[in-house]
């Protein structure tokens, strides 16, 4: 081949991956996160040149990059790899252009990286393997723990609220989170991005006195045979609920005291009355004495 020509087929080449880059586009995440033993699913949305088809007339495939056929998944698992037969299916509607993975019983050799690879069956010339846009998943051998957000002082016959939320990527087997303690429980899933999502339990319950220097547990279990349930544990403590007899008591305390410093001052001014003695000096010594005693038994209180 001259220089001429190879020159020429050089730049057909560059203008051909720009028109087919503008015509045939996929979108996926470069790197993913799975927990071995469970499930991951990875996103994947595509665009095509060809006028919309129904499912059943696009041809999809996963395969490993640089390996066409290495497929991990093609609805003729006679041509899938022995490790990955049964372990992959896909998500969605091809029609509706969603070309996203599930990949089950996730290995700790399924590290990819995986291209997906679009035909459309009725025709010859629409057909692209997406090799410049692959997975690649990074394994994570043990499981994470839930995160638990609670308030440890809780008022007595006071509504408590507790949550607890653990993120993952295996959005199509959602793990469960389940409370030591009973309550209304509500459960939530979000979706937070990048083939990331968010398993959320809101626990709500009234605390009694009984719950005092108690605690708070919450379980993770994953999708799969992932290595045991993760638990977050939250000590809590019980302020007593004010009541009337917390009320009654001192009230009825201050009033016998009260009580009990007049006699003895009415007595010991009946006493020094009726002794020998100056009247006036009598009534000046009773009151001292009173106030004395006034205060002495204040005090006491206090």
């Amino acid at each position: 081949m001259t220089v001429r020509a190879g020159v020429f087929l050089y730049w057909l080449h560059i203008i051909c991956v720009g028109v087919f880059a503008d015509v045939w586009k996929v979108h996926v995440e470069s790197e993913m996160e799975a927990l071995v033993s469970s499930c991951v699913v990875l996103p994947c949305s595509f665009k095509y040149p060809a006028q919309q088809q129904p499912s059943d007339h696009i041809r999809a495939m996963w395969h490993i990059k640089n390996k066409w056929d290495d497929i991990i998944f093609h609805k003729d698992q006679t041509r899938v790899l022995d490790n990955f037969k049964g372990r992959t299916k896909l998500l969605g509607s091809l029609g509706g252009s969603n070309c996203s993975l599930e990949i089950d019983e996730v290995r700790n050799h399924d590290n990819g990286p995986y291209c997906f690879r679009v035909e459309v069956e009725t025709s010859q010339k629409d057909k692209y393997s997406f090799v410049e846009n692959c997975v690649s998943i990074n394994m994570i051998e043990q499981a994470s723990k839930p995160e638990l957000q609670a308030e440890q002082s809780l008022q007595e016959g006071q509504p408590a609220v507790f949550k607890c939320s653990v993120k993952h990527t295996c959005s199509s087997h959602q793990p469960t989170l389940t409370w030591s303690h009973p309550g209304k429980t509500i459960m939530s899933y979000k979706d937070i991005g990048h083939g990331n999502w968010e398993a959320e339990s809101l626990l709500t319950f009234t605390p009694t006195k009984e719950d005092d220097h108690g605690s708070i547990t919450c379980t993770v279990k994953y999708h799969g045979n992932a290595k045991g349930e993760m638990t977050a544990t939250r000590p809590i403590f019980v302020k007593e609920q004010a009541n009337l007899s917390h009320i009654l008591i001192p009230v009825i305390s201050c009033l016998g005291t009260a009580l009990l410093v007049g006699l003895l001052c009415f007595f010991i001014g009946k006493r020094y009355n009726s002794g020998p003695g100056g009247k006036e000096q009598r009534q000046v010594h009773n009151s001292f004495q009173c106030v004395l005693l006034q205060q002495a038994r204040t005090k006491q209180i206090i």
